[in-house]
């Protein structure tokens, strides 16, 4: 992010609930429910009062249709980002989604811990997801300094993420305030970098 005149205001959200086509892993697929579309209009409403001025999502189609509904909603225009997907299931790809134990579980486990180079076996580590994540913020805030910015991604990412990137959340807080879908964090960008003003709804500025 280089250096910034004026604050820019980002709201960062989990996308609406989707249903998947196959039961078995992958890093593709999702498709909003009734309730996810619901969501996600409902993410409009909230967001209508603050004069967004564009919105960012992942490549992966349930963040898109979330990203779109907002976007049309408010009159914006939409760019989508591969580094905002979710982290990659890595080698369990083609495996049962309701896998006992969580095969997941263990290594989000060490990224909240700052363990970060741990990896998702066959995947990506903590660090990787960061610096992605990281790519597009900062892309983000270069582009619409000054204005305000909604960034659509998936829980595991953003959980990953704002809390290495954000100077005033310890990397254990999503432990106890998991994002449920279309919950919002807010983040402001200035030349000191990440601050998040809010967490779904939970003041985070004083």
């Amino acid at each position: 992010m280089s250096d910034l005149q004026c604050a820019v205001r980002m709201f960062v959200a989990r996308h609406g609930e989707a249903e998947y086509e196959s039961e078995l892993l992958s890093d593709d697929g999702g498709s909003l429910t009734a309730r996810g579309r619901s969501q996600a209009s409902g993410l409009a409403d909230l967001l209508a009062d603050q004069r967004l001025a564009h919105v960012y999502t992942s490549t992966m189609s349930r963040a898109v249709q979330t990203g779109e509904i907002v976007a049309a909603r408010l009159r914006v225009g939409v760019t989508v980002r591969h580094g905002l997907r979710e982290f990659g299931v890595g080698s369990f790809a083609g495996q049962p989604a309701d896998l006992e134990p969580d095969p997941f579980g263990p290594v989000f486990d060490d990224w909240l811990d700052g363990r970060l180079d741990s990896p998702i076996p066959g995947g990506e580590s903590g660090s990787q997801v960061i610096e992605r994540m990281r790519g597009v913020l900062d892309e983000a805030a270069d582009r619409f300094r000054g204005e305000a910015v909604l960034v659509i991604s998936h829980g595991g990412a953003i959980c990953t993420a704002i809390p290495n990137l954000a100077r005033n959340v310890e990397r254990r807080f999503p432990r106890s305030r998991p994002l449920a879908n279309g919950d919002v964090i807010e983040l402001a960008a200035d030349a000191d970098g990440w601050l998040a003003r809010s967490w779904a709804g939970e003041d985070l500025s004083s």
